[in-house]
């Protein structure tokens, strides 16, 4: 599918096959395009649970609004980030960059996310947002459907999938064969709204 086409056909879709399954070429498929997204400093914040286990899966629903999703899509993802990557041998981050721009960054990172908690928090779930959102233009470009979830108890979330210190959950994902079609686009705002020309 046309990335255009991928990008305007792409829904939120709630029902979803829960006998299919993708193929193990079609999994790694879809992380290998999910990898290629932006992150800050490319340090690459996000880290994805790929939740495999039936009981699991039943055990997260029942936290997250009883959606169907979680459970009958053929991939559930709880999309989190390490807040701390930033930390965690930066240099490996540009490893096979020029050297002037490694001897540029790496010491830059520490300067940058060091004492603030805020950004480095903002860092880490623009980085999942944005490899999520490749997963699901993926996922549509390869036939699939996607369900982004926010409805859920990221406490009880955070301890069903043992959740690290210093990472946080941006979303689950649900990913898979849709049985129903959306329903109409609900509309959009006015352009006027949204887009301004240098100031507001």
């Amino acid at each position: 599918m046309h990335l255009f086409q991928a990008i305007r056909e792409r829904r939120s879709i709630k029902s979803f096959d829960p006998a299919h399954r993708f193929s193990k070429d079609e999994e790694d498929l879809l992380i290998d395009l999910a990898v290629q997204s932006p992150s800050s400093f490319n340090a690459q914040h996000w880290r994805l649970v790929n939740v495999k286990d039936a009981s699991l899966r039943a055990q997260i629903r029942s936290v997250a609004a009883d959606q169907s999703q979680v459970t009958d899509a053929s991939l559930l993802f709880v999309v989190c980030a390490d807040l701390k990557a930033w930390q965690k041998g930066p240099e490996r981050y540009f490893r096979n960059a020029p050297q002037d721009i490694q001897d540029l960054l790496v010491p830059w990172m520490g300067k940058f996310y060091e004492y603030n908690d805020l950004l480095q928090r903002d860092e880490g779930i623009r980085s999942a947002t944005f490899i999520a959102h490749t997963m699901m233009l993926s996922a549509k470009a390869m036939g699939y459907d996607s369900c982004p979830l926010i409805g859920f108890d990221p406490i009880e979330v955070s301890k069903l999938v043992k959740l690290p210190d210093n990472h946080v959950i941006a979303m689950m994902l649900a990913i898979g064969k849709s049985t129903k079609p959306a329903w109409p686009k609900p509309g959009y705002v006015d352009r006027s709204e949204i887009l301004f020309e240098n100031t507001f």
